[in-house]
Formats: structure tokens, sequence, C-alpha cells
């Protein structure tokens, strides 16, 4: 059988094969601590659980539009609005079958073969293997802890070229749990715009952020405040604890609502009728009351992570503010990413990320650190990584 020069070219998801290979050990009996996989462990709300419950035995789940439920994008929009003091108009939002799935419809409306994209190095990878998928020329843009692993607006005018057509950015980012600055991220949207270039923008973890507190009661802010012909990206997975609900949402330009709809008609028909019917909980007063709580259980352990991490002589160039990852230099330890990966899995159960994964410019020293998991696991895994890493150093 011929397999295609695209499926072949694909990377391996790092993040998922260290979950293969630590499940492999779990059958062997070994205790593994999962600190690779950016999934909550709280899952969906209560009042979530409660409605799928009551949709699945009244409801006919036969398939929305393409778009998603009416009242769904309704509530999107009314979200953008409370949350973020954004006005969105709800014709615009699109929901899709996860974040993935909006991405995709974010690339095949956007990327013509031979068309040149800056994506930061590093970033998440499935973005740019979408983007190559559809012929774009990735342009990986080396960031450094200067600008928090980020691209800012100088970064930006340096690796334009004649044949950029636009930008992909995530805020706060995968792997590094760093947002870029609102007054950067004005200057590159602007800047961008005026080239005529598209900006797609990853907010799936903007809802976990620390941010400026100038959005909507101290809420950080979207760029939809400052840009509101961005592309923007969002999931019911990380604030809403969702994950293999498979559910997420893009907002787009106006002039781009018909295609979008005929791409996902064509790509997948609909997402789960389940779980749209189901996620009108996620904005009721109690779900967002919940979800809160589980943002401060957040922020308590990125402080349990980063403190351990110094106990074990860790570096953590830079400070992550949301999301819940931590990207860890581990370049004095002797090891590089994937050889400290590889043994930290084996010696000490303890499953990490390589910074394979994200990029190359400074893959081989740093791995990523999910702290989505509960603090008793956190505190076991930081423990057993703190010995492991005294070990390498005796």
């Amino acid at each position: 059988m011929r397999i295609s020069a695209r499926a072949q070219a694909i990377a391996p998801f790092l993040a998922m094969e260290f979950a293969k290979r630590a499940a492999a050990l779990e059958a062997q009996g070994r205790q593994v601590i999962r600190m690779n996989i950016g999934e909550p462990d709280f899952g969906a709300p209560p009042a979530v659980l409660r409605a799928a419950q009551q949709v699945a035995r009244d409801t006919p789940l036969a398939y929305t539009g393409a778009l998603g439920l009416p009242a769904l994008r309704e509530a999107i929009a009314d979200f953008y609005q409370r949350a973020h003091g954004v006005r969105v108009d709800a014709q615009r939002v699109v929901v899709t079958a996860g974040a993935s799935a909006a991405l995709l419809l974010a690339t095949a409306a956007l990327v013509d073969p031979g068309d040149e994209v800056l994506v930061a190095d590093p970033s998440y990878p499935c973005n740019r293997q979408l983007l190559a998928g559809f012929g774009a020329q990735v342009r990986l843009v080396p960031t450094d802890a200067a600008s928090r692993f980020q691209l800012d607006s100088r970064l930006v005018r340096q690796h334009w070229g004649e044949r950029t057509r636009g930008l992909m950015i995530a805020t706060p980012s995968n792997p590094t749990g760093t947002s870029v600055p609102w007054p950067e991220l004005q200057a590159i949207c602007e800047f961008a715009g005026r080239q005529g270039a598209w900006r797609v923008v990853d907010e799936i973890y903007l809802d976990l952020a620390d941010g400026d507190g100038a959005g909507a009661g101290g809420a950080p802010r979207s760029v939809l405040a400052a840009d509101d012909q961005a592309l923007v990206i969002n999931s019911f997975s990380k604030y809403f604890g969702m994950t293999g609900w498979r559910l997420g949402w893009c907002v787009v330009p106006q002039p781009l609502v018909q295609a979008v709809e005929r791409l996902a008609q064509n790509y997948y028909i609909c997402a789960s009728t389940l779980a749209q019917h189901s996620a009108l909980q996620c904005f009721s007063e109690e779900s967002i009351a919940v979800c809160e709580q589980r943002r401060a259980e957040f922020v308590a352990r990125r402080s349990l992570v980063l403190q351990g991490l110094r106990q074990a002589g860790l570096d953590v160039p830079v400070l992550p503010d949301g999301a819940f990852y931590v990207y860890v230099d581990v370049a004095s330890t002797g090891l590089d990413s994937m050889r400290f990966c590889e043994r930290a899995l084996e010696e000490a159960g303890v499953a990490l990320t390589p910074g394979h994964d994200f990029g190359d410019c400074s893959a081989q020293r740093h791995v990523r650190l999910s702290y989505a998991a509960s603090r008793e696991q956190l505190q076991q895994g930081l423990e057993r990584l703190g010995e492991f890493v005294r070990r390498l150093r005796a």
C-alpha cells in the first residue's frame, strides 16, 4: 500500500508517545506520575454532567448545523461580553469538534500552498503540522527568555518576508505557559494587518491566565479587544475541563463565515450534538464558580511545582503566567531533553515531554512539565524528580 508523502513526513507527537510508554510501564505494575499531558484532572463541571444525562435521555441527537447549535453560539458570544468585555456577533462564532477542528478550519480557509506563515519556536506541534499539511511554508521564529518564548513585534518584523501571508500565536502558550504582553500583541496584530496578512490567535488557555486584569471583572483580555479581524481559537477542554468531549470554537471575521461553514460541512458535518447541548451549562453561574475555583487551584499547583523544581536545582528561565505548563531547562544535568525524559520515565517513573516536540532552537535543553495532575501526584512526582536529578549529579 502506498502511503502519502504527507503522512510519511509528519513527526510523532512526543507527548502522546511518552504517554504510550508510561502506559506500558503501568501495565507492568509500575506506578507512573504523569506530568506529560495537558489534561486537567477535574473533568467537566457537575452541571454539565447532569445536563449530559438529561440530554442523552430526552433529546433526539440529530445533526446540528455545521456552525453549531444556535443557543451555544449565543452563549459563547455572551461569555466574551461577560468575561472579557468584548462584543462578539454570535453569527461569527463557529462551534467545532475540539479546538483541533477549529485550527483545521482556520488553516483550510486561509492557507494556499507556498504561503509562508510565522510561528514561534517553541510552540504547540500540531499547529505547524496542520499548516504544513495544507502546503504552508512554516517559518519557525526562534524565541528565548528575553521575549518570554513568544513572538514579539521586533521578531515579527525581523522575520517577515515577501511570501509571508499570516502568523499564528498562542497566548498563553503551550509549552511554556507564558503570555504575549498586551502591548506586544497589539503591535503584532497592527503590523500584520497593515501587511494584509491574517492573524490566528490561539486563546485556548486564556481563561487560565493571570493576565493584566484589564478585561471585564479583572479578567485577562482577548485579542478581540484590540483586533476584531483576528481569527480566535478556543476550547472547552482546558478551562472547563472537557478534554474527551471534543468540543471547541472559533470566532472568525465575517467574510470567512460562509467559507468556514462549507469546510465544516465537508470535513466533519458538525460537532457532537450531545456535547453541544451539555456545554450550555458551562456558562451557568454554578459552572463558572466551579471553574474559577479550579483556576485558583492551578495557581496553587504552579507555586508548588516551581518550589519543587528550585529544590531540585532545575532552572525555569521564564515563570509561567497561565495555562498549566512549566518549561524547564535541564542542561545542568548533563543530559539533553530527550534522554532526560527517557531516563526520568524509566528510572524515576515520572513522565515529561521533551522540547523536541515544540521546535528546534532550544529543544535539546528544555522539557515541558504539566501541572494538570493533582497536588498529591505533583508532590510525589517532584520528590522523585529531585532524587533522580541528585543521582545524575552525584
